[in-house]
Order: structure tokens, then C-alpha cells, then sequence
């Protein structure tokens, strides 16, 4: 069994991650999955929340990400997010705001905001906060 895994991570935009990684944890559809190397294959829709992986036994790194899909492969995890932020980008007071935001449209219905969506804006922003502060 190979000891490291080839992780790349994109979004329509760009390109996000491209290296080896020891484990990798992500946000499935139907809940969280661990990945390690030698994983059997899959392909996954993804979720929305926080994706983290550490590499070289150091400290895990974190992304928020949105939809989208995974491949898992033994020897490599391939993520194509709709959405995706490394955590130093992302900006945590907004972020917050965000949040505080949604809740308050989910809690008030005179607003006329669906609910579906401002429960899909509260999860993107609970995942970027996770990710920036490294839960």
C-alpha cells in the first residue's frame, strides 16, 4: 500500500491543491468520508463543509467547498468543486456576517427568502468558518 496519496482539488476557476497527502477528509453528499491511501475506488458527489488533509505529517489544511464531485482512486483523491476556498483566504468577519444573515432569514419568514436557500447560504457559511479556523 502506498503511504501517500496525489490530492488535486480545482474549481472551475482554478486550481486549488496539486500534492501528496497522508489522509484526506471531505464532505460527501450523505456525510463525511476519510480517504486514505489504497482507498477502493468511488466517485462521490460532494457536499457543502470543510475538506482537510494534512501532508507530510504536518498540521491538517483546510478548504471550504460546495458541490461538485470526488474521484477516489488507491493512489489519488481528485475534488471538482463548484465552489472552494483555502482557509487563509477566506475572510472570517464576512464570513460571520453570512451566517448571522441566514439565520435571520431562516427564523423570519415575512422576509419571503426560501428557505432552501438561505439554509444552502447558512451551510456555506458555517464551511468557511470551520475551514478558517481549522475545525
Amino acid at each position: 500500500m502506498a503511504e501517500a496519496i496525489e490530492l488535486e482539488i480545482a474549481t472551475p476557476e482554478r486550481e486549488l491543491v496539486r500534492e501528496q497527502a497522508d489522509e484526506v477528509q471531505l464532505p460527501g453528499k450523505a456525510g463525511y468520508m476519510g480517504i486514505l491511501p489504497g482507498h477502493a475506488p468511488l466517485v462521490s458527489e460532494l457536499g457543502t463543509g470543510f475538506l482537510s488533509y494534512s501532508a507530510g505529517g504536518g498540521k491538517p489544511r483546510y478548504l471550504a467547498v460546495h458541490g461538485g464531485f470526488v474521484e477516489v482512486l488507491p493512489e489519488q483523491v481528485r475534488v471538482l468543486a463548484d465552489l472552494a476556498e483555502c482557509a487563509e483566504e477566506i475572510d472570517i468577519e464576512r464570513a460571520r456576517r453570512a451566517f448571522q444573515r441566514a439565520q435571520e432569514e431562516l427564523a423570519n419568514p415575512s422576509l419571503g427568502i426560501d428557505p432552501a436557500v438561505a439554509l444552502a447560504a447558512m451551510q456555506r457559511a458555517e464551511a468557511r468558518l470551520a475551514a478558517a479556523e481549522g475545525k
